[in-house]
């Protein structure tokens, strides 16, 4: 896996994209992620995490029939279920980057995002964490601890 791109943050719709991009990747290859990716967006409102929010059973079974995006029933749900839990954090810290940067350390961050997020590991934990610009050890470091 190459090292990922740092995004700049503007709102909660970015930390949501590279959330969501960390949900889709797993089992999948880059290329195909990155090749679906403008229908996922659109599919999801652009990200916007309100709207995401508020995707109900009959917009996830529409999405299942959907061949702009990765039809996994799982991580469609999984979307929207992040998009919920993020506007939580958000107004439970007074931000979302607050809560990011509320844990002691990159394991501490690691095990609180699993347990928060639905659909994401260690990988993605990672991934995430690197593209929205917070403190992650070195990749390679990283990568050879992933080894062991």
């Amino acid at each position: 896996m190459p090292e990922p791109t740092r995004i700049r943050i503007d709102g909660l719709r970015d930390y949501l994209e590279a959330l969501s991009k960390a949900v889709f990747q797993p089992g999948m290859s880059w290329k195909v992620v990155d090749a679906k990716w403008p229908g996922i967006k659109e599919a999801f409102h652009d990200f916007d995490v309100e709207s995401v929010a508020d995707m109900g059973e009959s917009d996830l079974d529409e999405l299942t029939n959907d061949t702009r995006v990765i039809r996994n029933r799982r991580k469609l749900e999984a979307v929207v279920h992040n998009a919920r839990r993020m506007i939580e954090l958000d107004r439970e810290f007074g931000g979302f980057q607050k809560y990011l940067r509320s844990h002691d350390d990159f394991p501490a961050v690691v095990k609180d995002l699993r347990k928060n997020f639905k659909f994401l590991g260690d990988t993605g934990c990672y991934f995430f964490m690197h593209v929205v610009g917070e403190e992650v050890p070195p990749h390679e470091e990283w990568m050879a601890s992933r080894r062991k």
